[in-house]
């Protein structure tokens, strides 16, 4: 696979100066387990991170509390000098406790410490896309983008984006600081942000899909999927990925896995191509 190839699903800008291919990398996997901790093979996670680039990945999602810290270190030891062309995204808002522990921190004065953290540890000027991991009903929503647009009118950061939110808090996001993309979980068997979906399409704001491979019972023997699948002789993974790629211009899936071969595997899913009949009945098929 060239990486001209890996383009064969389209680019999306993101906020007008920036451009890139539709199908991105998601690493929280490139950690231990319940994301927390060293990689068991940290040789592994750098080689998975190098190859996607290889194969033209040009956005790679992460965030602080990925480890913690773990990942965004292992970013800059794979890829520094990083390639003109690579748009890494960071997120800030949590703290953990422990594996499969989290908990919310949207306070003005921990946003910017924690994006000052990602900017050493990625080895950054300024990070071309800051989003806020998930709203703190501790702290008034727009306290919180307040420091995210005071963050981006000093520099720090490039652009603005949310992860986590409700259409609700989009509308009242971009009324403090403009917003290029939202990442919510979405995928096949889960659509409960199809309002933000929506949303995002109307304003053109990019559309991040996190858990973008789950299927869950729709990958049963026999079913819709399956069928699709069997057509195209692809993974149902990969028929997951083309789905969402044809469901919404605006959409930027960013699957992750922590092997080579799988990435290889959904990279290849840029090149697939459902017909819109075959996109219908997947749409049309009920969780």
């Amino acid at each position: 696979m060239t990486k001209n190839e890996t383009r064969s699903a389209g680019t999306l800008a993101l906020g007008g100066d920036l451009t890139v291919g539709r199908l991105g990398f998601g690493a929280m996997r490139l950690c231990g387990p319940g994301v927390w901790g060293e990689p068991e093979d940290p040789g592994n996670a750098e080689r998975v991170l190098r190859r996607a680039v290889e194969l033209g990945v040009d956005f790679v999602d992460t965030a602080d509390a990925y480890g913690p810290e773990v990942v965004e270190r292992g970013i800059s030891s794979a890829l520094y000098p990083y390639p003109e062309d690579l748009v890494i995204a960071t997120k800030g808002g949590y703290t953990r406790q422990g594996p499969g522990r989290w908990r919310t921190n949207g306070s003005p004065k921990y946003l910017r410490e924690a994006c000052e953290g990602s900017l050493r540890r990625l080895k950054l000027d300024r990070i071309d896309l800051y989003q806020l991991h998930r709203p703190d009903s501790r702290v008034p929503f727009e306290r919180s983008i307040e420091a995210l647009a005071r963050l981006r009118e000093g520099g720090k950061i490039r652009h603005v984006g949310l992860s986590n939110v409700t259409a609700d808090h989009l509308q009242r996001a971009r009324k403090i600081v403009p917003i290029v993309s939202v990442q919510n979980r979405y995928n096949l068997n889960d659509r409960r942000s199809e309002a933000v979906l929506r949303a995002c399409e109307g304003e053109g704001i990019a559309f991040i899909p996190w858990l973008p491979l789950a299927t869950g019972r729709l990958a049963r023997p026999g079913g819709a999927l399956d069928r699709i699948r069997a057509r195209h002789n692809a993974t149902f993974a990969q028929v997951a990925l083309a789905w969402l790629l044809a469901k919404s211009p605006v959409m930027l899936p960013i699957p992750g896995t922590s092997s080579v071969a799988h990435l290889e595997e959904n990279v290849a899913a840029a090149a697939l191509r459902l017909s819109g009949e075959e996109v219908r009945a997947l749409t049309l098929l009920k969780p």
